[in-house]
C-alpha cells in the first residue's frame, strides 16, 4: 500500500513530461509561420525542462522513501532509525534545491541573450562567487551545518534535547533551521549553526532511557529506612519506572535538615518527569500521614514577637536562689 502511494507521486510529472516531449516532437507538423513556430517550440522546451526536473525530484524522493520504508520495517535500533530518517529528510531537501537550481540554469540557457552573455559571466565568476559568498555567509554556514548535523549524527528528529535552557523534542531539521517542540506545546526555531557551534544536551542520542532525581529536605529525625521502603513500593506500583535502577540516599546536610535524594530510571525523559512528580507527591504524603515529625521545622516567633526560651516583655527574669545558685 505504501509503495502504491509513493508511485502515485511520480504519475503526474511523468505524464506531463511525456506529453510535452510528444508535443515537441510533433511541433514541426503544426502549420505555423516561422515566428510563432519558434515561440511555441521555445515554450515547449522550457516546460519540458521544468517537468523533467519535477520528475527527477519525485523519482529521487521515491527512492529515498522506499529505502527508508524498507529499513524501518524490520526490528531496528530506535536511535538508528531516527538518524536514517533525519538523513533521508535532508537528502530530500537537497535534491529539491538542486533540481530547482539545475532546471533554472537550463531554462536560462535556452535564451539566446543569456548564452551570448555567458562568456562574460563565466569570466567574472570568481568575483561574483566571492561577493555571493560574503553576502550569503550566514545562509551557507547554516547549509553546511545542517549537513553536518544530519550526517555527523549530532542530533536527529525525535531526539530529546536541552537548548538554551529549554527542554524539548526535535520536531524538524531543515537546511537552515531546527524546530524544537517543548513540553508546553511551544515551538523553538533555532538556526542549525547554533548546534554546530555551541554545546547542547542530547538526552537520547544513544539511549532514550534517563535517570531522574527528586530532592527532599527532611528533619534529622526522619526514618530513612522506612522512607526507602516506601520509595521502592511507589516505583513498583507504576509503569513509568523501567525497573533498571533505584536509590534513596542522604547526600548532604544543612544546619537544620537532611538532604535526601531519590534516584529512579525511566525509558524516556517524558516518563522520567512524570515519575519524579509522582515520587515527590507520594513520599511527601507518606511522611505527612505517618511521620509528621520528619518534615522540616523552622522555629518562629510567637504572636507577641518573642521566641521560644525568651522572656515576655515586662516580665522579670526568675530569681535564682542564693544557696549554691540553685532555684529557690
Amino acid at each position: 500500500m505504501a509503495s502504491d502511494v509513493l508511485v502515485r507521486r511520480c504519475r503526474r510529472p511523468l505524464l506531463w513530461t511525456l506529453a510535452l516531449g510528444l508535443g515537441l516532437l510533433g511541433e514541426r507538423g503544426l502549420l505555423l509561420t516561422p515566428g510563432p513556430n519558434g515561440v511555441v517550440r521555445h515554450t515547449l522546451v522550457v516546460a519540458l525542462i521544468a517537468s523533467s526536473a519535477w520528475l527527477l525530484y519525485r523519482v529521487a524522493t521515491l527512492g529515498i522513501d522506499v529505502g527508508l520504508a524498507r529499513y524501518a520495517v524490520g526490528p531496528r535500533d530506535a536511535a538508528r532509525i531516527r538518524r536514517v530518517r533525519t538523513q533521508a529528510d535532508l537528502l530530500r531537501r537537497i535534491t529539491g534545491a538542486l533540481s530547482a537550481v539545475l532546471a533554472g540554469a537550463a531554462i536560462l540557457m535556452t535564451f539566446h541573450a543569456v548564452r551570448t552573455f555567458g562568456a562574460s559571466v563565466f569570466a567574472s565568476a570568481g568575483l561574483l562567487g566571492l561577493v555571493a559568498g560574503v553576502a550569503a555567509q550566514s545562509t551557507l554556514a547554516n547549509l553546511f551545518a545542517g549537513m553536518q548535523l544530519a550526517f555527523g549524527d549530532m542530533v536527529r528528529i525525535g531526539d530529546e534535547v536541552v537548548v538554551a535552557g529549554e527542554w524539548g523534542t526535535v520536531e524538524e531539521i531543515t537546511l537552515t533551521y531546527v524546530v524544537i517542540a517543548t513540553w508546553d506545546q511551544r515551538r523553538i526555531v533555532m538556526p542549525v549553526s547554533y548546534f554546530a557551534g555551541k554545546p547542547f544536551e542530547n538526552w537520547s542520542r544513544s539511549d532514550p532511557a534517563i535517570t531522574g532525581t527528586a530532592m527532599f529536605h527532611l528533619d534529622y529525625s526522619a526514618p530513612i529506612p522506612e522512607l526507602r521502603d516506601r520509595f521502592s513500593a511507589v516505583l513498583r506500583s507504576t509503569r513509568l519506572w523501567n525497573g533498571k535502577g533505584e536509590a534513596l540516599q542522604v547526600v548532604d546536610t544543612t544546619p537544620t535538615t537532611l538532604v535526601v535524594r531519590a534516584l529512579m530510571t525511566a525509558d524516556n525523559a517524558s516518563d522520567a518527569f512524570e515519575l519524579r512528580c509522582l515520587v515527590r507527591e507520594e513520599l511527601v504524603a507518606y511522611l505527612r500521614q505517618e511521620h509528621g515529625y520528619a518534615l522540616p521545622r523552622i522555629s518562629v516567633g510567637s504572636a507577641d514577637g518573642s521566641f521560644p526560651g525568651s522572656r515576655a516583655p515586662g516580665k522579670p527574669l526568675r530569681q535564682q536562689g542564693r544557696r549554691g545558685g540553685a532555684d529557690g
